[in-house]
């Protein structure tokens, strides 16, 4: 007898994660699963987007990472409500590693919820977490072919910010070439150009997250 053991884990998954979800829509928190490499720039852009949506829209924030609370240090030196999760050895949240957070969550003042996942480009995109939209960030220093070699990532994220364009210069990442190979893999992938260190795309981020909430909730104002 074979037994699918992937098949059942992701399975059990997908269950607790559909009950999260429940748990989200009905306090209206926009969902986001933010994956990437270590060293991409997660964090960071968390840190520009809670200035760029201050007055607009609550965020909060559930970090990932495998040791330290390095991450959540930072963030909260922006007034937001964040939760850290460290997993040891997992290479990735799971549903049921954020159901164990929501009672650490006010979810009732989020607005947009954002889950920074492990830095792995393999994992994350596996395991449903309850969210809304899976966001990929790939840094220029990474290589533009990323697309074609962690396709998964790619395929099950609705939009792809390339980070760290104020790099471009000092190497040898086609831009043109990375967002080719990523609509190979999913033709409808959205794609935003920004750097978190000169600000440049910020706000086309921001405006991509308002209007996802305006699109579901009905208002892009703070609650």
């Amino acid at each position: 007898m074979k037994i699918n053991v992937m098949t059942d884990i992701l399975e059990a998954n997908d269950r607790i994660a559909a009950v999260n979800r429940q748990l989200f829509d009905s306090h209206k928190n926009l969902v986001l699963n933010l994956m990437s490499s270590p060293g991409a720039g997660k964090t960071m852009l968390l840190e520009k987007t809670a200035q760029a949506l201050r007055g607009k829209l609550r965020l909060g924030v559930i970090v990932g990472d495998v040791e330290t609370a390095r991450d959540k240090e930072r963030l909260e030196k922006y007034d937001l409500p964040v939760v850290q999760l460290n997993t040891g050895s997992a290479c990735h949240l799971d549903a049921n590693m954020i159901a164990s957070a929501l009672p650490h969550v006010d979810l009732t003042n989020i607005d947009v919820l954002v889950i920074e996942n492990v830095g792995n480009l393999v994992c994350p995109a596996e395991f449903r977490v309850g969210e809304d939209f899976k966001i990929m960030i790939l840094s220029v220093t990474e290589g533009d072919e990323k697309p074609l070699k962690y396709p998964l990532m790619f395929r099950e994220s609705s939009l792809l910010l390339i980070n760290k364009i104020d790099l471009l210069k000092y190497t040898n990442f086609n831009l043109d070439e990375a967002k080719a190979n990523a609509r190979k893999v999913n033709p409808n992938i959205e794609i935003v150009d920004i750097s978190c260190v000169t600000g440049e795309g910020i706000s086309d981020w921001a405006a991509w997250l308002s209007g996802c909430y305006k699109r579901k909730f009905g208002t892009n104002s703070l609650a």
